[in-house]
C-alpha cells in the first residue's frame, strides 16, 4: 500500500512543480485551443479561444515518471501504459493539426479510427497470448456470468470498449475540470479493484500515478482554466482506463465505473440519430452537459453534480466487482 500512495502523491507533486513552467511554455510559443465557431457552442465558450491546449503531454509526463519508478514492470501493467501512450500519440497529432491549421478540425475520424485498430490489435494479442487474459467476457452481475467468447470476438471487443472510451473521454472534454476529476474518480475505484481486491500491485501503482496527475491537473484545469488537456489527455485517459479494463476483465463494469463517459456519448447518439429521423432534437445542446449549460446551469454546478454522479457510478462498479470474485 506504501507504493501505490507514493505513487500517486510524487505523481501530483510532479505535476504542481512541472505545470506552471509547463503552461508558460505553451503561452510562449502560442500553443493555444481553437474554438468551434458561434452557434456551435454555448455563449461564453468563445472566450476560452487562445488558453493553451496538449496539457495531456504534462498528464502523461507526471504519470510515467513514477510509475517507471515504483512499479515492477510487469507485462500486463507495461502493456496499459504502452496503450495509453499509443493513444495520447494520436490525440498529439490531432493537436497539433489543428495548431497548425489553426482551426479547430485535426485528424480525421478515419485515421483516427485505423490507428485505433493497430492499437487495439496490439492490446489484445499481448493481452491473450503473452498476459494469458482470457477470451471471455464476464458481465460481473453474478459470479457465473462469464462467457467464451473466442480470440476474434475478443479482439473485436478490445477495439469497441478503446474507440468508445477514448471518443466518449474526448466527449467529456468540454467544460474545465470536467474530464480530468471524473476520471480521476474512475480510476480511484480501479485501485480499489487492482490493489484492495486482487493485490496486482502494478495496475494498482499505475491507477494512482494517473489518478495523481489528474488530480494535479485539476490545479490548473479547474474553472477558470489555465491549460486544456486536449486531445492528446483525453484520448490517453481513454486508452488507459479501456486497458485497465481488458486487464481486469472489467470491459462490462466499465459501463458503470466510467458511467458518465458513457452518459455523455449517449447523449451525442441519442441527439444524431433522433435528429436525422425526425429533425428534433432531444437535448438543448449535446454533449449533455452543454444541455445544462443552456438552461442556464453554471459551469461549476455542472462540473460539481457530474463528480458526484460520477462517484455513484464508481461506487456500483466497484461493488459488483468485489460481490463477484470467485470465494
Amino acid at each position: 500500500m506504501p507504493r501505490v500512495l507514493i505513487a500517486a502523491i510524487g505523481a501530483v507533486m510532479l505535476m504542481l512543480f512541472l505545470g506552471p513552467r509547463f503552461i508558460r511554455w505553451l503561452r510562449d510559443h502560442e500553443v493555444g485551443q481553437f474554438i468551434r465557431p458561434q452557434g456551435e457552442i454555448p455563449e461564453g465558450h468563445a472566450e476560452k479561444q487562445g488558453t493553451p491546449t496538449m496539457g495531456g503531454l504534462l498528464i502523461l509526463l507526471a504519470m510515467a515518471i513514477p510509475f517507471l519508478i515504483l512499479s515492477s514492470r510487469s507485462t500486463a501493467a507495461m502493456t496499459v501504459l504502452f496503450t495509453t501512450l499509443a493513444c495520447g500519440a494520436i490525440g498529439f497529432v490531432d493537436d497539433w493539426m489543428k495548431i497548425v491549421k489553426k482551426r479547430s478540425l485535426g485528424l480525421s475520424g478515419r485515421w483516427k479510427m485505423i490507428a485505433l485498430v493497430v492499437v487495439a490489435i496490439v492490446l489484445s494479442v499481448i493481452a491473450v497470448r503473452v498476459v494469458g487474459i482470457p477470451t471471455t467476457i464476464d458481465l460481473h452481475i453474478v459470479r457465473s456470468a462469464s462467457f467464451e467468447i473466442g480470440p476474434i470476438a475478443f479482439g473485436i471487443l478490445v477495439l469497441l470498449v478503446l474507440a468508445g472510451a477514448t471518443n466518449a473521454v474526448n466527449l467529456t472534454d468540454g467544460l474545465d475540470g470536467l474530464a480530468a476529476g471524473t476520471m480521476a474518480i474512475a480510476l480511484l475505484a480501479y485501485i480499489g479493484m487492482t490493489f484492495v481486491v486482487t493485490g496486482q500491485r502494478d495496475m494498482a501503482i499505475f491507477a494512482a500515478t494517473l489518478m495523481g496527475a489528474c488530480v494535479g491537473f485539476l490545479w490548473f484545469n479547474s474553472y477558470p482554466a489555465s491549460v486544456f488537456m486536449g486531445d492528446t489527455g483525453s484520448f490517453a485517459l481513454g486508452g488507459a482506463i479501456a486497458a485497465l479494463a481488458v486487464m481486469t476483465k472489467t470491459e462490462f463494469l466499465l459501463i458503470f465505473v466510467g458511467g458518465v463517459f458513457v452518459i455523455e456519448a449517449l447523449s451525442v447518439l441519442i441527439q444524431v440519430l433522433v435528429f436525422k429521423r425526425t429533425r428534433r432534437r432531444v437535448f438543448l445542446m449535446a454533449p449533455v452537459h452543454h444541455h445544462f449549460e443552456m438552461a442556464g446551469w453554471s459551469e461549476t454546478k455542472i462540473i460539481v453534480r457530474f463528480w458526484l454522479i460520477a462517484l455513484v457510478f464508481a461506487a456500483i462498479g466497484f461493488t459488483l466487482f468485489f460481490r463477484t470474485l470467485p470465494t
